[in-house]
C-alpha cells in the first residue's frame, strides 16, 4: 500500500455494502481485500460490524487487519486484533480503548488505549503493554 490513507478510506467503503450515511444498518460480518497495482495482495480487512456514526468516523467490532507483503510470495508481515476500533479517516488514524494484540514474524505486542497512525504505520500502546520478541537483540545490554 503506497498511498497514505488508502486503509481508512477504504473502510468507508464497506459503507458500500448498506451504510453510506450516518444512521443507515451497520455492516455485518464484512470482509474488505485490498491488492496491489500488480494484483498481489496489500491486505485484507475484517470486522464483525462496521457503524458509521458520522462522515468522519467509522466504529469497527471485532477487528481483523492482515498486511501483506503485496508482493507474489504474498507473505504476512503484520496482523493487529481489536475488540473495537474508530476510525478517522481525514486523520489516517486508528484508535482503541479495549486491548489490541500486533503480531509479526519477530514480536507480539499486546495493550490498551493503542493508536495506528498509518501515514507512518506506527502502532502505539499506552496501557497494559506487553511484548514479546522472537528475534535475538543483539547487544541489549551494552
Amino acid at each position: 500500500m503506497n498511498r497514505p490513507g488508502l486503509l481508512l478510506a477504504l473502510l468507508l467503503a464497506v459503507a458500500a455494502a448498506g451504510a453510506a450515511e450516518p444512521g443507515y444498518a451497520p455492516a455485518l460480518n464484512w470482509v474488505l481485500p485490498v491488492f496491489t497495482r500488480d494484483n498481489h495482495r496489500s491486505m485484507t480487512l475484517r470486522g464483525a460490524k462496521a457503524v458509521f456514526p458520522s462522515a468522519h468516523q467509522v466504529n469497527v467490532v471485532d477487528l481483523n487487519l492482515t498486511v501483506f507483503s503485496g508482493d507474489a510470495s504474498n507473505h504476512v508481515e503484520t496482523i493487529i486484533l481489536s475488540s473495537a476500533a474508530t476510525f478517522r479517516p481525514q486523520e489516517n488514524l486508528a484508535e482503541g480503548r479495549d486491548g489490541v494484540r500486533v503480531i509479526r514474524d519477530d514480536l507480539e505486542a499486546t495493550g490498551r488505549a493503542w493508536t495506528y497512525h498509518h501515514a507512518q504505520k506506527k502502532v502505539s500502546l499506552q496501557g497494559h503493554v506487553r511484548i514479546v520478541f522472537n528475534a535475538e537483540l543483539e547487544h541489549l545490554l551494552k
